[in-house]
């Protein structure tokens, strides 16, 4: 049976946060030193953002137009992203603890921002304490069954073998047994603790990893059971159709971001610098291909099910954006507008609307800029403006999506939602386009022109129009 989605997350905008590279506050005593911000990130470096630094700045993100934080995990770990859990239920003292965990959700509320956390339930670390059981007593311990055990002694730090599985073959990090039925409350206590401590969502790390029939099912209902309106987003890369209602709510839509980058890149995208699993493409993709590929991904979902999908093209687990593109603003303002125009609650990864570059980890985690004079200005103000188009134009959350180009090389579809409907063009080439589309409206971002029976757009641009209500599209697809 469907479950219903929050209705909140179709009017979000998501921006994520790896919170040691956010902000430091200045009011967390941190017991070393620290690698200095604007150096060049390492994979193992602290730089020492925290909760209290990401209040503080609250009023950027509220400028910007965001409604949704996503934060990276926040829990106690010996690592800088903290995907290497010590203590679910412990605010990592670095962070600023519980009492900076608190001051967040205080804060964001107060400004009508949603906060998700990120959950890592398919492995813990080396320092989880039931895991420190296993290794002092063996098969004595009573934690023996949380993990798959291969063999003792354990060998954590080598050499050879460890002993047990882990994720990736890495031995920091222990998989957990969730076949066993101890593990699965513990993790959904972990889940329902946070949920009861205000929190407005998870996002589940590698969520195909874990196989046990019923164990998603079964973490659905224990959260939903404390607040129903909690978002239930999975990483899973490629298609999630069959992941969505009986377990979560939305996917990551990479499958969908990565092909917006390859196609507004028109034809510069890096792939050489990329991982396997991403973009998804390994090649060009023009026009045509792109609206392919757009109305494939909206073919496996339900209109509700892609309004709760995490519309996204860069993050913590990629190179930057701009990067990917070459550094070409043109392709990165192109990929923007279709971001926040297409389906699915977008997301921004902290950083790209100021035009931040970087390459896979560590690159992608650098600490923020905050020097105003060292932004992309142009990039910050086009991030503004169709954050502030999507919130002021409701079809482009909740409407109904129409491609109305098959060929040439303009790609434009309509969104639609009761009498408005938002008319969106891109084209990605070197040269203007044009595309047999006879309509009248308001221009309300971009440059491009509806004339004389036609839609044209610059080399390199896209245009959102606001259409007249009177206006008959010819062209339009079935």
């Amino acid at each position: 049976m469907m479950r219903a989605m929050p209705d909140w997350v179709a009017d979000a905008v998501f921006y994520q946060i790896f919170p040691d590279r956010f902000a430091r506050s200045g009011q967390v005593h941190v017991p070393g030193p620290l690698e200095p911000w604007d150096a060049p990130p390492t994979q193992h470096g602290y730089k020492g953002g925290d909760l209290f630094g990401v209040v503080e700045r609250l009023d950027h993100l509220e400028a910007l137009g965001v409604t949704a934080l996503y934060l990276t995990p926040i829990f106690q770990s010996a690592s800088n992203h903290r995907y290497h859990t010590h203590d679910y239920f412990a605010v990592d003292p670095m962070l600023g603890g519980h009492a900076a965990f608190d001051a967040l959700i205080e804060a964001a509320h107060a400004r009508g921002m949603r906060v998700v956390l990120d959950a890592v339930l398919n492995h813990a670390s080396r320092g989880f304490f039931p895991f420190h059981d296993v290794l002092e007593n063996g098969d004595a311990s009573p934690y023996a069954g949380w993990f798959h055990v291969e063999r003792h002694p354990l060998a954590p730090y080598g050499p050879g073998r460890p002993g047990y599985a882990c994720w990736r073959g890495i031995p920091a990090l222990p998989k957990l047994n969730t076949e066993n039925p101890e593990v699965c409350a513990f993790l959904r206590s972990v889940l329902t603790h946070w949920a009861e401590r205000g929190i407005d969502g998870w996002r589940f790390d590698t969520p195909e990893e874990i196989v046990t029939p019923g164990f998603w099912e079964s973490v659905r209902e224990a959260v939903k059971a404390v607040d129903p309106g909690l978002y239930l987003v999975g990483e899973i890369w490629t298609d999630a159709a069959d992941w969505l209602g009986g377990r979560f709510d939305g996917t990551m839509s990479y499958w969908l971001g990565g092909h917006t980058l390859v196609y507004a890149s028109g034809g510069g995208f890096r792939f050489e610098i990329t991982k396997h699993e991403y973009p998804l493409v390994r090649e060009p993709v023009d026009a045509v291909a792109y609206g392919d590929h757009v109305e494939a991904v909206l073919a496996r979902y339900t209109p509700e099910q892609m309004q709760s999908n995490l519309s996204l093209y860069g993050s913590h687990d990629t190179a930057r954006a701009l990067s990917m593109l070459g550094g070409d603003r043109d392709a990165m303002k192109l990929a923007t507008m279709l971001l926040f125009t297409l389906p699915g609650a977008p997301c921004v990864y902290a950083g790209d609307e100021i035009g931040m570059e970087g390459l896979d980890d560590p690159g992608c985690r650098a600490g923020f800029v905050w020097d105003e004079a060292r932004w992309d200005r142009e990039l910050w103000e086009t991030f503004r403006a169709l954050i502030a188009l999507r919130r002021a134009h409701v079809s482009t959350r909740r409407g109904r999506f129409r491609r109305l180009t098959r060929e040439g090389d303009v790609f434009a579809f309509v969104m639609e939602h009761d009498d408005e409907r938002i008319l969106v063009a891109a084209n990605a080439t070197e040269a203007p386009a044009s595309a047999p589309i006879h309509a009248r409206g308001e221009r309300l971002f971009g440059e491009g022109a509806l004339e004389d029976g036609a839609l044209r757009l610059p080399a390199r641009g896209g245009a959102v129009w606001a259409l007249d209500q009177s206006t008959t599209i010819a062209g339009d697809s079935p």
